[in-house]
């Protein structure tokens, strides 16, 4: 297969592409990946007020987040996913993270396209950002869908090690016990940022779990919306090949920079 995109960078083991991920997808070997973590688009960006280190700050993350009409927030989610399936393997698997702004479009679009549905994590945020209008609950959590693209194949689960792991700070699961579908992970922590930050970056201990209880070492893991990097990052650290693509050229850097140091 002859792709139109040229890897932004790549080492070994180690690929990032720089464009629009819809495309880019549609364009790599079908039925060639065995796990994908998509955080993709909340299109929050709408000018209202969030807290932001103790500050009222605007809800503006970027022009990859803005998006204005509900259809067309349908069509994006099965567009992006719709290409996702095509390059997973039968037994391959799907985890989407988000909030209930997008969450439910995806689980809706995941079973229309003939995904098994396999849990619904409950990210659980011990820190959340408190709610500064005082007119509704407080968010702290997001959901991750589970998926495997053949409903007829069995998914990788890692049971023992997710059991018998010691999950600092979990006040949920505990060593010894069966893993739970709510987690307990705080928001990513500062010492995570010091190479730069994104507005929806997610934590190596989120990703540490998603990817050590679903893949193997040696195994294909794709992020068609890289962001910070941080899917890259595990995947890296544990002896995972890795395909990231972002249409932001800044948070390519800013994964590069990342990862540098164990290349």
């Amino acid at each position: 297969m002859i792709m139109s995109y040229s890897k932004y960078f790549s080492a070994e083991g180690f690929c990032l592409y720089w464009g629009n991920c819809i495309e880019i997808l549609e364009e790599l070997e079908p039925n060639s990946i065995d796990m994908i973590f998509a955080d993709p688009p909340y299109f929050l960006s709408d000018g209202t007020i969030t807290c932001k280190s103790g500050k009222m700050v605007s809800v503006k993350k970027g022009d990859w987040d803005l998006l204005d009409e509900f259809n067309n927030k349908s069509e994006f989610h099965h567009k992006w996913i719709s290409a996702c399936r095509q390059i997973l393997k039968p037994s391959g698997t799907i985890w989407i993270s988000g909030t209930y702004h997008s969450i439910y479009q995806c689980g809706y679009e995941l079973q229309k396209q003939g995904f098994r549905i396999i849990n619904d994590i409950c990210w659980f945020k011990p820190n959340a950002a408190p709610n500064l209008t005082r007119k509704c609950f407080t968010a702290s959590h997001e959901t991750i869908l589970w998926a495997i693209k053949d409903p007829l194949q069995k998914q990788k689960y890692h049971y023992e090690l997710m059991k018998n792991t010691d999950w600092m700070g979990d006040i949920i699961n505990k060593k010894g016990k069966p893993m739970r579908s709510v987690w307990c992970i705080p928001t990513t922590p500062a010492r995570e940022k010091i190479h730069g930050k994104h507005p929806t970056q997610k934590p190596i201990a989120l990703l540490e779990r998603i990817i050590l209880s679903s893949t193997d070492e040696g195994d294909l893991v794709l992020d068609p919306f890289n962001g910070s990097g941080t899917t890259g990052v595990v995947a890296k650290k544990y002896h995972r090949n890795y395909i990231g693509i972002d249409i932001n050229i800044d948070y390519l850097k800013l994964t590069i920079e990342r990862i540098k140091d164990t290349l």
